[in-house]
Formats: C-alpha cells, structure tokens, sequence
C-alpha cells in the first residue's frame, strides 16, 4: 500500500523542519529534565509532577514522529509548474457568490492549514472542489452545511 503523501508549500515544510528541531532539541530536554526531578520526590503512583511530564513526553514524542512521516512523505507544490490561471495547492484564489463579498484563500497542505489566516487544508471541501479550476470558472462548492456556487475571480503565487 502506498503512503499518504503530504503536499505542502515551500514555507510549510521549512515550518515543519523547525518545529521538529525546536521539538527534539528544546521540548524534548526539558521534559526529560522534568521527569529526573519529579522521580526525586518519591513514589511514582502518587506524584503527579512524574505523570504530568510523562504525559508531556507522549504528546510531544507523538508530535515528532507525526512531522517526521510528513517530511518523510512531503511533496513541496511549486506554483510556478502549474497554468498561472489554474487553482492548485501553494496558489492564492479569490471566488465569489452570487450577491456576496469576494473572499481569498491560500490552499496549502493539511499541516500548514491556518483558515484564521486565510489559508485552507487542499483536503478541505472548499479547496477539493476549487483544485484544477481556471479562472472565470463557476465552481459548486459541497459542505455539510449545503452546497453553494462560486465564481473564480483571480488566482494567484
């Protein structure tokens, strides 16, 4: 079976790499720190200094073998081999419903999705329906909260 691949921006991956370092050469030192100290004051099945970093330590060796599959499996999208008019992940696109504001979105991978910063998951129903498209394209967009149609105003690096 094939691995999932990742696609992500330029940005995105070099993000990854340092919150990996940051994990493995600053978070990880620390909690290991904290589970030395907490082993100092005593029995283990009532200290919760010893379970709290214990549970640190899970969620944060969680996290560095979640990004390094990502790396390992990344696919780094470069905007400039795709048609400039096509949406494609990297890309910004401005849409348009009939009677409403035009709103832009940048579509990057899953990892480096931020919608409060403009930027969508290219796994999101938005994006899936916007990817391949042109502009002046007329797009229906399915959410769970219902369809709608849009039109492609502008896309962009």
């Amino acid at each position: 079976m094939a691995e999932k691949r990742y696609p992500m921006t330029a940005e995105g991956k070099k993000k990854l790499e340092q919150e990996l370092e940051d994990l493995k050469l600053k978070k990880r030192p620390e909690i290991i720190e904290r589970i030395k100290i907490a082993r100092g004051f005593g029995d283990l099945s009532e200290n919760s200094e010893y379970t709290s970093a214990k549970d640190e330590q899970s969620v944060v060796e969680s996290r560095i073998s979640e990004i390094k599959t990502m790396l390992q499996y990344a696919e780094v999208v470069d905007v400039n081999d795709v048609d400039a008019n096509e949406v494609s992940v990297g890309k910004k696109v401005t849409f348009q419903e009939a009677d409403e504001e035009p709103e832009t979105y940048q579509i990057v991978g899953s990892a480096e999705s931020d919608p409060l910063a403009g930027k969508i998951s290219n796994d999101s129903p938005i994006a899936q329906s916007l990817l391949g498209k042109k502009v002046g394209d007329t797009v229906t967009i399915e959410t769970p909260g219902g369809a709608f149609a849009v039109k492609i105003i502008n896309v962009e690096n």
